[in-house]
């Protein structure tokens, strides 16, 4: 492997910091450790605004500490009516955004779990090409718990990536997995012991970056494209999906998950 640069450059607040530990290949590490590698609005769009104007081979992304990302930063639960509104700003737009960014970039992407990956964090590990997880690690999607309607779109990668059955599971139980279980569902491509992670996933991503570049790019937008062209929906089903999703956030029951999830309680569920 050919080394690069250790300089790095703080973007987001320093909230993301990048580095390019060998030749063409960028290192995206997500640091917010007062939030738990939580994804706010200033990540997500700088996340995005970084992918689209990079040219790295391969792009790994990781997190700084503990914990991978622990989602969406959703922030004040005082106020029940902001608070339903900056959560479906934040998802609606920067968090699409910054995964679109992840899934249209030209060359490979790498996912390196190196802590715990929850909610809109562990989506936006599967949207990378390739996911290594450290063998500590928890995954989970806990939108049950809280009373949120996840959007099809998300739930669609969920499907493609580890099947209908395993969908389910993550998204009706709300349990988190372990690697090794997150592995035998398809969620990861491989699991490692903590401490070799960093070699394990520079070792491919210098791999891949040594590559041929037009190979990489061909086969990316084939890949994508394929995924994608079977299942379009029509534009009258995808907007009732949409809507479906939308008006979860305006719920008594989303309000009270999360609510009971900040307080650390049983969540009283009123249907409505």
């Amino acid at each position: 492997m050919s080394s690069s640069s250790t300089s790095t450059e703080q973007l987001a607040s320093g909230k993301l910091i990048l580095d390019e530990p060998l030749q063409n290949v960028l290192r995206i590490r997500i640091s917010n450790p007062d939030k738990r590698g939580a994804l706010d609005h200033e990540i997500l769009d700088t996340l995005a605004e970084t992918l689209w104007t990079r040219e790295q081979k391969c792009v790994v992304i990781t997190g700084d500490g503990p914990v991978f990302s622990a989602g969406y930063d959703i922030g004040n639960f005082d106020d029940p009516d902001m608070f339903s509104a900056a959560a479906e700003k934040l998802v609606a737009h920067p968090f699409t955004d910054a995964i679109r960014a992840i899934e249209y970039y030209r060359y490979p992407v790498i996912a390196a779990i190196n802590g715990h990956a929850i909610g809109g964090g562990l989506e936006l590990a599967v949207s990378c090409d390739i996911r290594i997880a450290s063998r500590e690690v928890k995954l989970g999607m806990p939108p049950a718990k809280i009373g949120l309607i996840y959007s099809h779109t998300g739930l669609k990668k969920f499907i493609e990536m580890c099947g209908p059955g395993n969908t389910s599971e993550l998204f009706f139980v709300g349990r988190y997995v372990g690697a090794d279980r997150a592995y035998d569902m398809g969620l990861v491509n491989q699991v490692v012991d903590p401490d070799d992670l960093d070699e394990t996933v520079l070792s491919m991503a210098g791999e891949i970056a040594a590559n041929a570049p037009l190979s990489l790019v061909g086969n990316k937008e084939i890949m994508r494209t394929l995924r994608d062209t079977p299942s379009q929906l029509p534009p009258d089903v995808e907007r009732r999906l949409i809507e479906y999703r939308e008006a979860g956030f305006q719920t008594e029951d989303f309000r009270e998950g999360v609510n009971a999830f900040a307080e650390k309680r049983t969540p009283e569920w009123k249907g409505r």
